[in-house]
């Protein structure tokens, strides 16, 4: 399947040959060992260590849905780095965040990426959020003999459904059973902690503001019990992404506009250091 780079300067038959509008199909057909479940690993003794990354908080608020991420990755009481990045765009209108092997799950997004952008270039039109949804389920299924492995993804993926007008929120598991989730989710080894801050701060008429608040709050809680969770770093100016999708798209909030909401958490917090449901307003 590779491209003739000497002197023709045609394309390979199968680029050229009509098919699925799959680009995971392609793969599969014309060169599947280039797709991760389908790499051989060597034979290891015991774990394998590998950087990890945790965690993602979603929150869906009228008019739109939040995703948003730590910055750390950690492999086992190691802290692997300090500021990666664990939330990425898949198209337009939805996002990933990250969660278990750092260098796999990010392999992973990239194969979401293109496999979105090929569908839209063969037929025409984008997937629905429920067929993204499906398609990324499909991929961390492909990749299940590898989590088996200790290599495991567990994303959590979040849109703005263009048909339902509306923010929507997908997990799933190593197998690739997908959920939807309703008014919040979160993923990672800091999951249980950032759902208790949810929970007691949700409610569905929550602002953009206040819904970009919530998801800080929630991953200051998870650090402030997980240490493979890393909280704002004031020292460092590292502070969480924080993405936004609307009617309007994507948007990344800016490093001003995430230290600012970090920071005005931060204050809250060494005033009232129990985090009462008041730090929200």
């Amino acid at each position: 399947m590779e491209a003739n780079s000497r002197d023709t300067g045609r394309l390979p038959a199968a680029f050229l040959t009509p098919g699925s509008s799959s680009f995971m199909d392609f793969l599969s057909e014309h060169q599947p060992e280039l797709l991760p479940g389908r790499r051989s690993l060597p034979p290891v003794q015991g774990a394998l260590e590998a950087p990890h990354g945790t965690t993602i908080v979603a929150v869906t608020f009228p008019g739109g849905v939040v995703l948003a991420g730590d910055r750390r990755a950690t492999m086992g009481n190691v802290i692997a780095q300090r500021d990666i990045e664990k939330v990425f765009p898949a198209d337009e209108y939805s996002a990933v965040g990250i969660a278990g092997t750092a260098g796999i799950a990010v392999e992973m997004v990239k194969l979401f990426q293109l496999e979105l952008e090929h569908f839209e270039k063969v037929e025409g039109v984008q997937l629905s959020l429920e067929g993204k949804a499906n398609r990324l389920s499909t991929m961390i299924r492909s990749n299940l003999g590898m989590a088996m492995q200790g290599l495991a993804v567990v994303p959590l993926f979040a849109g703005y459904d263009v048909d339902r007008e509306k923010g929507r929120i997908f997990s799933y598991d190593v197998t690739g059973g997908r959920s939807e989730e309703h008014g919040f989710a979160a993923t990672g080894s800091g999951s249980i902690f950032a759902r208790g801050a949810m929970k007691k701060l949700y409610r569905d008429d929550l602002s953009e503001n206040e819904a970009t608040t919530l998801v800080v709050q929630a991953l200051y809680d998870a650090a402030d019990d997980d240490s493979a969770t890393g909280g704002p770093d004031v020292a460092r100016r590292i502070y969480p992404i924080v993405t936004v999708i609307t009617e309007d798209g994507f948007r990344r909030l800016t490093e001003d506009e995430s230290s600012e909401i970090a920071r005005s958490v931060l204050e809250r917090r060494l005033e009232q250091p129990d985090g009462p449901r008041a730090a929200l307003l």
